[in-house]
This record gives structure tokens, C-alpha cells and sequence, in this order.
């Protein structure tokens, strides 16, 4: 067991203990608990509850007796994914059979017991769930960030996926020189960076040049380099990017952003694989493989003579299609996982994963900023995430994610009837005999329909009075930190 020294204990050490456990008499043998360090504490109010949090407890028990209590779990998600405290279910065994309890237990409850709970078992799990609370808080911080992975930093599983990593392991036993095309954010930086390191070139130099983000007229200067004295303020020679890149890879990255009468500078580049430096005469010998990659048409540019039809052909020896991420739906999962394993351990290592409510989201977006964006929302939230699980709204979404893709029209019924049935339950104040009126359906027809449509999942989260926090809310227990862990 954890010795905690006097130090470190912490001032609220208490257990709050709701009206319904008083009830349950011989469920927690209260006589025991309270032999133990642990100090107990009726809470009867969801404010009262986030108090004790707030000042201390880091150990919850959650009694889950009725099918009330079940339907009014949904509204203790917010408490149940807070960092820091580690929840126990008490729960009767016939509620078990129920998918929202056991998804709760599963994603937000540290551990369960079945009522009736004996208290040594009880009081044992309560000792490992603080002790763990205890290491989790004392973690260092984290530091550094995830690696890519060597030679693959590419995720996807996917037909698409399989087939461009295949493309991409041929290419790489070449030196042929690349073209990369693709929406912006679908990863042709990351696949050029994949060529790179699965060639004969990995131990070298890979330098990537945004063609677009270099202002024209000094295009031939970072691209070429300059001697000393070439022009006003070249105080001293100065090595190009493809000079840098000598024996490794050049990617070219947007190269459909570059000047046209910089592309007859990079053509001649390509024919002859040696520069000359701003300013000197003296011809450089350069030894690298030249990969390019754009968002735009370029054969329509060349049509359009914006971009040089000789210089496309040289670029475009092999051709490699980024597809989108909305192209390859079934590769979102494994990408936020991905991600998420990269930013929980550098922003947030307390966090465990996704709730099922944002992967859905996750799931139903049109990503128009493909994996780039995905990546971006992961990151925001791996940082604003304040639970153990990510929830659609850490991920940016205001509630109109995924209007924009086409559902079936069952998808579409059925969206419409649990629309119903949500204000039905709001304007009745969840009372059920009365939302059944108004929709005119008998009771069970209600039940079966809220079960049908998880509506529980849905409803609000807010009290309408005192009263209400008292009698109509599932009441959790709290199990703060002990003066010495046994």
C-alpha cells in the first residue's frame, strides 16, 4: 500500500454521502468507513458536490439503485470526467443490462461494484482508486513531443491508403522526380517526407520550400543562393535551398505558387543538376531528387500558360494523389487516435480518449481542411478538454457538424422523432405520463421510444430549482484524499 508522508495530505479529506445510501443501510457499512482515514460527508445537491471536488476529493462512489437514477446518469457526465477524480458505481445488478449504464461505467468510472457492496471489498477499491489519484497528480510534467514514425508517418487503413503507400514504397526505390497533387491539408508534405525517408537518400538532407510563401524577387536568392557583394545587403555568401539539400531530397511544396520567370531557372536546374550562385559564375554539381507537390491543376494551367508545359513534364515523372479526408471516412478514427496519442502526452496526460458523442461528431464533419484540420482540432482539444474523454465541443464543433452531409431519409425520420420527443420531455419537465399525452402515446410507448433513441443522452443538464437538485437528481458520493494512504 501507498505510504503518503503528512505533507502531502490534503485539507477537504472527506466522503460525501448521499440520503440514498443512509437508505440502503448495510450497503456501505458506514461503521467501517468510518474506522478507516476516510472522513464521510453527506452531499444532497449537485453544487454541493462540485464544491467537494473543488476542495479536495479525488474519489467518487456513485449509487445507480433505480431506473430513474439510470435515466438521470446522463446528467453527471460533466462530474464524472473530471480530471483528477476517480468514480466507483454502485449499481444494481438488473441495471447492468442497461447500454447507457454500462457505456458510463465503461468511459467515465474508474470501477464498479454490484449492490449489495460489502464494505472491506468497498473500502479496498476505494484505497487503489485514491492511491492512483495520488501517483496521477504527481506526475512530471510531460515534455517533447511525439516522434513520427521513421519511414511511415503516413495513418490510414483504407483501400486508398493501402494503394498510396504502396505507390509510395515504388517511388522511393527510385530517383524519379515526383509530383504530389491533392487538396490543401490532405498530408503531400508528410508523403514526400515518406519517400524521403524510405530511399537509399534517408540519411541526408530533406528540404522543403514553400513556392508560395517566397516573395518573387527573392525566389533566386533562396532557391539558387548568393557570393558576397551580389547585391545591396549580401554581406556575405549565402547557400541556397538546393545547395542545402545536396545528396537528400528537395520538396518543392506548392510549386504552382512560383513566378513564371523563375520556372525556366528551376527547368534548367533539372536538365542540368548543377546551380550557379546569384553573383558567381562558377557551376555547383548538385545530387538531389526533386519532389513537387500543388493543389492546383497544372495541366490547366499550362493551358492557361501559367505555368511552363516543359517544366511540368520534367516534374511530372511519377504522379501520387493525396486522396481527402472526406474520401476516406473509415481512416478518422485511427487518425484522432493517433493525434491524440501525440497530444495528450505533451498537453493533457490525464486525458484517456474520445467520448462516443465526439467521435460521432468526428465522424459526421465534412472536413474541408482534411487532415489538417483534423489534426488542429485534436490538438485544441487535448488542451481545453477539462474531463477524462474529449467531448464534441472540445473539438470546436458548434452543434451544426455534419448538417452538410447527405443522410438517409430513415436517418432523417428518425432524427426528426427524437427532435419531437426531446421538447415533448422539455415542456413537460421530464414528466413522462405528461410528455406521453401530449404526444399522444401511452407510457411504455414513451419508454420505448426514449430507449430507442437514447434521449437521455440529450437531455439538458440544468436544474430548475433547488428543490428539483434535491429530489429528482442521481446524488454521487466522494471519496477525498485520507491523511495516510494504508
Amino acid at each position: 500500500m501507498l505510504n503518503v508522508p503528512a505533507s502531502d495530505a490534503r485539507n477537504q479529506t472527506v466522503i460525501i454521502v448521499p440520503p440514498a445510501i443512509r437508505a440502503a443501510g448495510g450497503y456501505l457499512q458506514q461503521e467501517l468507513l468510518e474506522a478507516s482515514d476516510f472522513t464521510l460527508l453527506e452531499c444532497a445537491t449537485l453544487e454541493l458536490t462540485q464544491h467537494a471536488i473543488a476542495h479536495g476529493s479525488r474519489v467518487g462512489l456513485m449509487m445507480v439503485q433505480g431506473e430513474d437514477d439510470a435515466r438521470r446518469l446522463e446528467r453527471f457526465r460533466p462530474l464524472l470526467g473530471m480530471n483528477g477524480v476517480a468514480w466507483i458505481g454502485l449499481v444494481a445488478p438488473a441495471l447492468l443490462q442497461l447500454p447507457a449504464v454500462r457505456e458510463c461505467i465503461a468511459e467515465l468510472m474508474f470501477d464498479f461494484m454490484t449492490l449489495p457492496a460489502r464494505g472491506d471489498h468497498l473500502l479496498l477499491i476505494m484505497r487503489h482508486a485514491w492511491g492512483m489519484a495520488y501517483l496521477r497528480d504527481r506526475q512530471d510534467p510531460p515534455t517533447g513531443t511525439a516522434e513520427i514514425e521513421p519511414g511511415r508517418p503516413m495513418v490510414g487503413t483504407t483501400q486508398q491508403m493501402k494503394q498510396l503507400l504502396t505507390q509510395i514504397g515504388k517511388v522511393a526505390r527510385t530517383d524519379a522526380s515526383v509530383l504530389i497533387t491533392g487538396a490543401s491539408g490532405t498530408g503531400k508534405e508528410l508523403a514526400a517526407l515518406s519517400i524521403h525517408q524510405q530511399s537509399r537518400r534517408r540519411h541526408a538532407p530533406f528540404v522543403a520550400v514553400n513556392c508560395g510563401a517566397i516573395a518573387p524577387q527573392l525566389f533566386q536568392s533562396e532557391l539558387f543562393g548568393h557570393e558576397r557583394g551580389a547585391f545591396t545587403g549580401a554581406t556575405q555568401r549565402k547557400i541556397g535551398r538546393i545547395e542545402a539539400a545536396q545528396g537528400g531530397t528537395l520538396f518543392l511544396d506548392e510549386i504552382g505558387d512560383m513566378p513564371f520567370d523563375m520556372q525556366v531557372n528551376l527547368l534548367r536546374f533539372l536538365q542540368e543538376k548543377s546551380i550557379e550562385r546569384v553573383g558567381s559564375t562558377d557551376v555547383v554539381p548538385i545530387d538531389v531528387r526533386v519532389i513537387a507537390a500543388t493543389h492546383v491543376d497544372l495541366a490547366e494551367a499550362v493551358i492557361h500558360r501559367r505555368f511552363r508545359e516543359d517544366l511540368y513534364y520534367r516534374i511530372n515523372v511519377v504522379c501520387i494523389m493525396i486522396p481527402r479526408l472526406a474520401d476516406r471516412r473509415e481512416d478518422i478514427e485511427g487518425l484522432a487516435l493517433h493525434y491524440f496519442a501525440k497530444f495528450a502526452r505533451s498537453h493533457n496526460r490525464s486525458l484517456r480518449g474520445f467520448s462516443k458523442s465526439a467521435m460521432q461528431a468526428l465522424f459526421s464533419h465534412s472536413w474541408p481542411g482534411n487532415v489538417r484540420e483534423l489534426v488542429n482540432r485534436v490538438q485544441r482539444a487535448a488542451v481545453m478538454a477539462e474531463g477524462r474523454f474529449i467531448q464534441s465541443e472540445d473539438l470546436g464543433f458548434d452543434g451544426h457538424a455534419g448538417h452538410d452531409v447527405i443522410i438517409s431519409l430513415d436517418d432523417a425520420r428518425a432524427a426528426a422523432e427524437r427532435v419531437t420527443i426531446c421538447r415533448a420531455l422539455s415542456q413537460s419537465r421530464n414528466q413522462v405520463s405528461r410528455a406521453a399525452s401530449l404526444l399522444g402515446v401511452s407510457r411504455v410507448t414513451l419508454y420505448r421510444l426514449i430507449e430507442k433513441h437514447n434521449i437521455h443522452k440529450h437531455a439538458p443538464a440544468t436544474l430548475s430549482s433547488p428543490q428539483m437538485a434535491a429530489n429528482d437528481m442521481l446524488v454521487p458520493v466522494l471519496v477525498p484524499v485520507p491523511q495516510q494512504h494504508p
